[in-house]
């Protein structure tokens, strides 16, 4: 299955926890596995924020024709976060449904974890907007909650005027790309990708100009066995010019499904002091893919 060009951009910043107390705690090892998958940046004493009013809206039949994509509305992957073989927590990726951004259909797609230890919790939600045609990003949201500390951040994407806007704060800045992508429109872009072995890709499509680029070293196929099922996967490891899981030197590997699904099977990272880091496939809600480009 071929993807969108890879000609322009997208990267992740991927810090590990920097709270007092991290490394002590089984929090922070939760809060690592988040930063595993959605290459975010640890939370700070920003307190509580409250969200802008949006407005989108669901859409009915659909005007354009979506780009070729292995996923839809109503799909629902769940996850078991673990440390080692101990289980700390839960998991998910979903595809909400297709709504309207500024008079483009758009998926709406979340990341959600939960879990921790006890008075050591984390409740994270990430929410992120892509065109159904370019998969290009029109709006990010990050509402994170770990252990003391609350963040939210929202992102206004704005591809036709080559800018971006956060409205939770006052910043702004302009888009190094005309395809730009967020941290989990990330997730679902490498999906489309034809991904062959041996094969390395420059990716750069994030929407801020300093995360860019982003390598993927297409390492090998596996047979792996997750809560889920068994899986002939293709292993792809990550690699992102700042420091972190996914870090040059780093052993981050994304386990993708080896099928017209191409679904995230697994992820794995062994990170100094926290040890093996992972995140498995445990259950399975197919999705149904819109109308693909040509059909």
């Amino acid at each position: 299955m071929q993807g969108p060009p890879l000609s322009t951009s997208l990267s992740m910043s991927i810090p590990m926890p920097s709270c007092p107390g991290c490394r002590s705690t089984g929090a922070a090892v939760f809060a690592g596995l988040l930063f595993l998958w959605a290459a975010v940046h640890p939370p700070t004493a920003e307190g509580q924020q409250t969200p802008p009013t949006m407005e989108s809206g669901l859409i009915g039949p659909l005007e354009n024709s979506a780009a070729a994509a292995p996923f839809g509305p109503g799909e629902r992957l769940e996850y078991q976060v673990r440390l080692g073989r101990l289980r700390v927590g839960e998991g998910s990726l979903s595809v909400e449904g297709v709504e309207r951004i500024r008079g483009e259909s758009s998926y709406h797609v979340s990341l959600r974890i939960a879990g921790g230890i006890p008075l050591a919790r984390v409740d994270d939600h990430y929410q992120s907007w892509f065109d159904i045609v370019g998969l290009s990003s029109r709006r990010f949201i990050q509402d994170t909650r770990q252990i003391r500390r609350q963040r939210y951040r929202h992102f206004e994407i704005i591809e036709e005027e080559g800018r971006w806007d956060r409205l939770d704060h006052r910043a702004e800045g302009d888009l190094p790309t005309e395809a730009p992508l967020d941290e989990i429109a990330f997730l679902y872009y490498i999906r489309t990708m034809d991904l062959e072995v041996g094969e390395t890709y420059e990716l750069n499509r994030y929407f801020r100009a300093d995360r860019n680029p982003v390598i993927l070293h297409v390492l090998r196929r596996e047979t792996i066995e997750v809560p889920a099922g068994t899986f002939e996967t293709i292993v792809v490891r990550p690699i992102i010019k700042a420091g972190g899981l996914f870090g040059e030197g780093g052993e981050a590997e994304v386990y993708i499904s080896d099928d017209e699904d191409r679904i995230l099977v697994r992820v794995e990272s062994r990170v100094p002091v926290i040890g093996s880091l992972s995140m498995r496939l445990k259950d399975i809600r197919m999705g149904q893919p819109l109308a693909r480009s040509g059909s």
